[in-house]
């Protein structure tokens, strides 16, 4: 027989970056008053916040949720991507994409599959401020992963609960201040050119908590043009006016600049993985961004079963990206977006007794606004034409009321309801009439109520099986609706549609022992008015409405600390998404059904075994992933490999007086395997791929002065 604890160090914030919230660990028996024979490990469960918006212990939830750890995140890293560290979670996809002009390719459960660029169908937030924008669009590079202490992802039903584009729910919770002021730096080499160095701050003065870090990357990548360039900084303050009241204040900022080498065709992947297309040289394909915001929340304990969570945000946003306009790239254009956002969410947290029995509740709203000024200018061999095809400000606006109670109806079944309404809008307003198109300008509204209800059955202290189910849906983006048909001067599609879908899971939690716990999911999920892409021609992509989709699968996750502080980490999942229904697009292709949704891979596997020497401060690990095939485009013509990589990382620390000091060697890709980092899914020219990577290796320098 074992003893079932919770893990009381990584209790996370409330819906933002609120302060720690301690659970209560579990009382000794008299069993636990003996001494615990040697080399016994105890397997702890996180708690989490995102799935309830309060803590609890993600045991008792009624959702499949993980919490990628500190360690996980940052030790053997190079905290540039969050594809580092999800890859360890089950149902997502995280694929890095080998250069930085896109955000990393990442979906959960094929949501988000069909991205370009940036991050759909998942809704991306740092300590309760949402990076996704109203219109679903996400960019979670302003966050700098290492001063995060703990991703949360939620998967399921109860994403819907977070609005727009929720297949699922990504949450990065940066660092508290220590009580001691302490000062670090850092440094950081590797293939490619790769070097970044870091300078941090962080302590506690006068009841004020302080952290600040400036990072600057750079690499020439590994492909040809692929170079990228990156300074980040992060800046958070927190303010106890008294013992019921906290302030606390976010900043983050970004600079980037980046080449785009393009994908490649088939034959040019595997002959020459790192080379570049003409297009790219030609119509000189690259980003640059900025990015700037802060974020306010005040946490206030109005009495023992009542408080109040506000916060708000605001930013601004820079991109100027150049693109091609055909094949060779030798017609281009310079896609530029000057953004504004602001936003806010106010919620009562209240809890009690309700028949004897313990509940939550939570009711909150939440607002937020987009602005771009976008234009679109003709360029000719990387040239700027000083032609216009382009010029307008698009809107964005969400307004939504939300939910979500929960309620031990007896002592061991929990109810988790939860509803939200939700209307979003969005804008154009063409200041480009005069050039044969007429007024473009127009707008539309979209609006849903998204219900979720789910339950827990704690069979013993071990083991829950729970089941839920809900609705949710998802709205174009500006990206999606800018354009009718392929012609520079159409008219926007603001006829197309949100999907729709239903999703329906079950699954089971369990501590096998003191030192293994387990996780298993199964879903299914239904989705009408699929939005997919109908037409791609001369860099202008359209999109339409499939009939319906499926995503039906399977989740398993396996933990155990074993003696002589050995840890071993598996995640399985399996994935079967499909077209349920014929179509054809506007190009002639017919779509039919049973074809693979591309993007999405039906096996993929992650599996680790660390070891730590406590005495020496020696660590290691060895990490093994395998993706299947996965098809690049609709008529499921084209597909990447399958896969099987390993990576090893190992590190020293060690400790001298106030001083600290760290070091990591990672090596990935040890038997330099040739594969597909990432796909560009129905690319119009055939260029889907984006090989990886081979062999390659990272050596990070770390020291901390503590005062």
């Amino acid at each position: 027989m074992f003893t079932r604890k919770t893990l009381p160090c990584a209790v996370l914030f409330a819906c933002a970056f609120s302060s720690y919230s301690v659970a209560e660990p579990a009382q000794p028996t008299a069993a636990a008053d003996k001494p615990a024979p040697a080399k016994t490990a105890i397997i702890l469960a996180p708690v989490v916040v995102t799935a309830t918006r309060q803590a609890t212990d993600s045991f008792d939830l009624p959702v499949a949720i993980d919490l990628v750890e500190q360690d996980k995140i940052q030790d053997g890293q190079a905290k540039m991507t969050l594809s580092e560290s999800l890859i360890r979670v089950p149902g997502i996809t995280a694929q890095s994409r080998t250069q930085m002009a896109q955000d990393p390719q990442i979906s959960t459960r094929g949501f988000g599959a069909r991205s370009a660029f940036g991050v759909r169908g998942v809704r991306v937030y740092v300590d309760g401020i949402p990076l996704t924008m109203p219109d679903g669009q996400g960019q979670p590079g302003i966050v700098d992963l290492g001063v995060v202490k703990g991703i949360e992802v939620m998967r399921g039903p109860f994403s819907a609960l977070y609005g727009n584009s929720s297949g699922g729910v990504i949450q990065m919770l940066t660092e508290d201040a220590p009580r001691s002021p302490e000062l670090s730096g850092g440094l950081l080499l590797g293939s490619y050119n790769t070097h970044q160095e870091t300078l941090r701050a962080a302590g506690t003065e006068d009841g004020m908590e302080y952290l600040l870090n400036y990072s600057q990357y750079s690499s020439d990548g590994y492909r040809d043009r692929s170079a990228n360039e990156k300074k980040q900084g992060t800046a958070k303050f927190r303010f106890n006016l008294n013992e019921d009241t906290q302030l606390t204040t976010l900043v983050n900022w970004f600079e980037q600049d980046a080449q785009d080498p393009l994908g490649l065709t088939r034959a040019q992947a595997f002959s020459q993985p790192k080379s570049v297309v003409d297009a790219a040289i030609n119509a000189r394909t690259q980003v640059s961004r900025s990015h700037a915001q802060v974020g306010f929340k005040l946490d206030h304990q109005v009495n023992e079963h009542n408080a109040v969570v506000i916060t708000n945000y605001l930013g601004t946003r820079e991109n100027e990206q150049l693109l091609p306009r055909n094949a060779l790239g030798t017609l281009g254009r310079t896609s530029q977006i000057s953004r504004e956002f602001w936003g806010m969410d106010a919620r009562w947290d209240n809890r009690g007794m309700l028949l004897g029995q313990p509940y939550s509740f939570s009711l909150g709203t939440t607002y937020g606004r987009m602005e771009d000024d976008r234009t679109d200018t003709n360029t000719a061999s990387g040239s700027n034409l000083g032609i216009l095809n382009r010029d307008e400000k698009n809107i964005a606006r969400n307004f939504d009321q939300y939910a979500q109670a929960k309620w031990s109806v007896r002592d061991d079944v929990d109810l988790h309801l939860g509803v939200r309404r939700t209307k979003i809008s969005l804008d154009i307003d063409d200041q480009l009439i005069n050039n044969g198109s007429g007024d473009n300008s127009g707008g539309v509204s979209y609006r849903k109520t998204t219900p979720v209800i789910g339950a827990v059955w704690k069979l013993n202290p071990a083991f829950n099986l729970y089941a839920n189910y809900g609705t949710g849906f998802e709205t174009p983006t500006f990206i999606e609706v800018a354009f009718a048909n392929p012609a520079n001067t159409s008219t926007p599609n603001l006829r197309l549609k949100p999907s729709e879908s239903r999703n329906f899971e079950v699954g089971a939690k369990a501590f096998l022992s003191d030192n293994t716990r387990a996780n298993l999911s199964l879903f299914k999920i239904t989705t009408d008015d699929e939005i997919v892409l109908d037409n791609n021609v001369n860099g202008i992509a359209t999109y339409a409405n499939a009939n319906k989709t499926s995503r039906n699968g399977a989740e398993l996750s396996i933990e155990s600390q074993l003696p002589h502080n050995v840890t071993l980490y598996g995640a399985y999942t399996l994935l079967n998404a499909k077209f349920d229904s014929d179509f054809t697009t506007a190009s002639g292709n017919t779509i039919t059904a049973g074809n693979v949704i591309p993007g999405t891979y039906h096996t993929q596997i992650y599996a680790e075994a660390a070891w730590k020497h406590v005495a020496s401060g020696f660590r290691t690990a060895i990490e093994a992933r395998h993706n299947s095939k996965a098809y690049v485009n609709d008529t499921n013509t084209d597909s990447a490999p399958s896969y099987t990589i390993f990576n090893l990382r190992a590190g020293f620390e060690q400790k001298l007086q106030n001083w600290r000091f760290s070091q990591y060697l990672r090596v990935e890709n040890i038997f330099d395997k040739n594969y597909i980092g990432s796909v560009r899914v129905n690319d119009g020219n055939a260029r889907f791929f984006e090989p990886a990577a081979g062999t390659n290796w990272l050596l990070g320098l770390n020291a901390t002065y503590r005062f």
